[in-house]
């Protein structure tokens, strides 16, 4: 997403007169973007899910049909829609796949009820064989044909599929497990930004196990502002950063694709910390 809204905001909607259909995926769009598209070009991109080894496209959301009498839901906003024709998903206990490696039945495994959150795990004709050469590998990512994700999510009554975070964007703090993402989108919209501000991480801490840290792009009175507007909303203590957690930097480190370079991210909140960078 990066750098989108200036090339939106330097294409005329003219040039998109013809465009039907908008779909987003890779990585999750943040609502502002999505108005700021729908505001210029008169329509809301539709966002899917995918991993590279499903083939990659997992779900996807779809234009809703219309007929006299007649409504089907295509869509449904936040969410990433229904799965493709042929592709099963399975919300399990994160826990209980410690020991998928093991298992030659997932049967073994607990479904979860629609509207919990869990771990995703998916089948179907799309999901490979496993990883050339790399059976070690293959052996924590398959488990009976199902490919676990690493994608925390849930699928509603209606069969959409939302994605709620990373178990690997998840931190033990005070006994509590805090989801980085979640931390990251208030900040970022406490503010109103319209592109990625802040990006949060965690950094070891004798105390508690962890603590969140955050790479931010903004002036202090900005992180005061968005520290205050997140206490107001009731979050959790435990997902309000400490003021001393927040380092200034140029430029959050993305990889090429425009994703947050999550190994970055850690590495240079711990540096920069460490050296008492932080905002007392």
């Amino acid at each position: 997403m990066r750098g989108l809204n200036d090339r939106i905001r330097r294409c005329p909607p003219a040039q998109f007169g013809s465009l039907r259909l908008a779909v987003a995926g890779a990585d999750k769009l943040p609502d502002a973007i999505s108005r700021a598209f729908e505001d210029t070009f008169g329509i809301r991109p539709l966002e899917g899910y995918g991993v590279t080894e499903c083939s990659p496209v997992i779900a996807v959301n779809a234009p809703d049909f219309r007929a006299p009498g007649f409504y089907q839901p295509g869509s449904r906003r936040g969410t990433v829609g229904h799965t493709l024709p042929g592709v099963s998903v399975r919300i399990i206990k994160p826990e209980s796949i410690a020991g998928a490696e093991r298992l030659e039945n997932l049967e073994q495994i607990e479904t979860l009820p629609a509207n919990t959150e869990g771990m995703i795990l998916v089948k179907g004709p799309t999901v490979m064989k496993g990883y050339l050469h790399r059976d070690d590998l293959t052996r924590k990512a398959l488990c009976d044909g199902w490919y676990v994700t690493g994608d925390l999510g849930l699928v509603d009554d209606d069969g959409f599929l939302k994605i709620t975070g990373r178990l690997t964007r998840f931190s033990k703090i005070g006994g509590e497990m805090v989801p980085h993402v979640r931390v990251e989108e208030a900040l970022n919209e406490a503010i109103g930004a319209e592109e990625l501000v802040f990006a949060v991480t965690a950094i070891p801490d004798g105390r508690d196990g962890d603590r969140l840290a955050v790479l931010h792009t903004t002036c202090d009175d900005r992180v005061n502002e968005a520290l205050e507007k997140m206490r107001k909303l009731g979050l959790p203590n435990l997902y309000l950063p400490r003021r001393d957690s927040f380092v200034k930097v140029d430029a959050l480190p993305l990889l090429g694709t425009g994703k947050l370079d999550l190994r970055s991210l850690k590495r240079i909140a711990s540096e920069a910390l460490a050296q008492g960078a932080g905002k007392s």
